[in-house]
């Protein structure tokens, strides 16, 4: 197997203000993984930006154009919860791609991981909750449209429900969603995925566990999948300021060898976006992502 290749661009981040997303997040875990030896420059691809073809299948032709025009209505942005202008709308069109380089390299050579991505929130007619496209789906679509991944699960691990993409593939039986999550949290409406468990507040480590562990083997073996896009969100953990989950950094970092040791066993391609993270202090979430980088190149690396 190849070491995973680790997708990633500099304009991923973007100044927000003072916003609780902090995009810099992106680098600086980059910046630990070299620091840390966990990989090399090499191991390190940019992407291509989405064509507006791999947009639309994943999204409406009157939301990507309000999207490239500037005419989102006020009611839109203040849904999305972001600040829209050239910069952020480059960099989540470059996200796109980001997600789709990631599962193609995935297929390719088994495992990759997307320094970015996971923007889950976003529906095919409109953004919310900081996420303007839905990479995830514009990867799978894509995929499925050009035939080289027909079944596809994607794992939501984030603390808050995959709302958009559940909606996005309601109606297709290839694609796979299964979204554990805190359930008194964003998003107050949650369409169905294929699987959702929805958690207490305060759920730790070792229940968490208990939960993931029963469910997903079951779940991987019905589908038979052909790829695996799991979000490892890092807002499960305990101190996040928008989860209200109790998972410790061990406890993450076991959720994450857990989700790769499966699909190393069923020779699973498995392709990771890191999703949300939103600690006090911007450290934390980098260890949580760095941790993420390490499990992935144990468990699938060369």
């Amino acid at each position: 197997m190849t070491a995973p290749a680790l997708i990633w661009d500099a304009s991923y981040e973007v100044d927000l203000g003072p916003h609780v997303f902090v995009t810099a997040k992106y680098r600086l875990t980059r910046e630990r993984v070299l620091e840390a030896g966990l990989a090399t420059e090499d191991h390190f691809v940019a992407p291509a930006p989405a064509s507006r073809d791999e947009l639309g299948l994943a999204h409406t032709s009157e939301y990507l154009t309000k999207i490239e025009n500037d005419t989102l209505s006020q009611s839109e942005r203040w849904q999305l919860e972001l600040p829209f202008n050239d910069e952020v709308r480059s960099a989540m069109i470059l996200s796109c791609g980001g997600t789709l380089l990631t599962a193609r390299r995935a297929l390719a050579d088994g495992a990759a991981l997307h320094v970015g991505g996971g923007f889950h929130h976003a529906f095919a007619g409109h953004g919310e909750g900081f996420c303007l496209l839905n990479d995830l789906a514009v990867a799978a679509r894509t995929l499925q449209v050009t035939g080289e991944a027909e079944r596809v699960f994607i794992l939501d691990l984030d603390v808050h429900h995959g709302n958009g993409t559940a909606a996005i593939f309601a109606a297709n039986p290839d694609v796979f969603t299964f979204s554990m999550h805190q359930e008194n949290n964003y998003p107050a409406a949650k369409p169905r995925s294929d699987i959702d468990i929805g958690l207490d507040d305060g759920v730790g480590d070792d229940e968490y566990m208990a939960l993931l562990s029963e469910a997903l083997p079951d779940a991987l073996d019905a589908h038979t999948p052909a790829l695996l896009l799991y979000l490892a969100g890092a807002d499960p953990y305990h101190e996040d300021q928008l989860g209200g989950l109790a998972l410790t950094l061990d406890g993450l970092r076991r959720r994450d060898r857990f989700v790769f040791d499966q699909a190393a066993g069923l020779g699973l391609p498995v392709a990771v976006v890191l999703a949300g993270g939103y600690a006090p202090h911007l450290e934390d979430t980098v260890s949580i992502h760095v941790a993420t980088v390490e499990e992935l190149m144990e468990v699938c690396g060369a």
